[in-house]
């Protein structure tokens, strides 16, 4: 983008990916696995938990989903994952399955470009044991530079 003098919406700074073999389709509700993962990105990225401004998550909207990001959050993020604005976009737009890693990387340049935490819309009352900032109903003014997406 910049040799062609296009706009840059953002940078790619770290990625990793994780599994486990729990279940086909079942999580373990610790977090442990994606908990992994968030840390070999950031340090990938050169950048300390506290750097991150906002987090994409997956946000399934499931029982088991959320309190299965909850967890990782909280274990790679530590304390500041109770002061980092965390949404999901997939309640305004559904889950495009395949899709919609690529679209998450979008609107997370776009949060970026705009600093604007999209609204987790739709969120009227969270799950008890999921008690982090989920950014309930209305989207939020907040400079953005660092963005995990999950």
């Amino acid at each position: 983008a910049r040799r062609r003098g296009a706009h840059v919406y953002a940078e790619v700074a770290g990625f990793a990916g994780r599994s486990n073999a729990y279940h086909m389709t079942g999580l373990k509700s610790d977090g442990a696995e994606m908990a992994e993962a968030i840390r070999a990105a950031l340090d990938e990225a050169r950048l300390d938990p506290t750097a991150v401004d906002y987090v994409n998550a997956h946000g399934s909207g499931t029982k088991q989903n959320d309190r299965h990001e909850t967890a990782a959050f909280k274990r790679s993020l530590g304390e500041h994952a109770h002061r980092v604005p965390v949404s999901s976009i997939k309640s305004m737009i559904g889950h495009s399955l395949g899709a919609i890693g690529s679209l998450e990387v979008a609107a997370s340049a776009l949060a970026i470009e705009h600093n604007t935490v999209p609204p987790t819309a739709n969120l009227h009352e969270a799950d008890p044991a999921c008690d982090l900032d989920y950014t309930p109903r209305t989207a939020r003014e907040r400079k953005l530079r660092n963005v995990l997406s999950v």
